[in-house]
């Protein structure tokens, strides 16, 4: 099996900013509180080059945290949670529905991903679009991949 050196490293890089995170605030905490009412929510959304997620360019890539807060280094964090969670975090469901966008049908893929944790739970997703005019189409001009 063939590894994205790109993903795997911000994938690491994020489960590495979270569990710092946790581990200092559990550092600080008093002991008889509990630590957070949320459930962690941390991702590393990233946009490739390439027709393969293992194997695909990374062109841009940002953070987005959903719980307590939106924050990250995603442009509108604030968004793109709120457009997570309409969809229950299922990334497939954000492309739900038909483009009303005309493309052309020029071949050069692009790879959208997203690793990390939705409330609590491990996110793995990936999907190839035949250009970026099909993907911003696909995706109907939402926020989460909007960067």
């Amino acid at each position: 099996m063939r590894r994205n050196p790109h993903a795997i490293f911000a994938t690491i890089t994020a489960s590495t900013l979270l569990l710092g995170g946790l581990a200092t605030a559990t550092a600080q905490a008093a002991p008889s509180k509990a630590e957070s009412l949320y459930a962690p929510s941390a991702l590393v959304l990233t946009v490739a080059r390439g027709e393969d997620p293992m194997t695909a360019t990374v062109e841009r890539a940002v953070t987005l945290a959903c719980a307590p807060t939106a924050q990250g280094t995603h442009p509108d964090p604030a968004s793109a949670c709120k457009e997570l969670a309409a969809v229950q975090g299922k990334f497939a469901e954000l492309a739900a529905g038909p483009s009303n966008r005309t493309c052309t049908r020029q071949w050069d893929p692009v790879v959208v991903t997203a690793h990390g944790v939705w409330q609590g739970k491990p996110v793995q997703f990936s999907t190839t679009y035949g250009n970026a005019c099909e993907m911003a189409g696909s995706m109907n001009d939402n926020a989460v991949f909007a960067f």
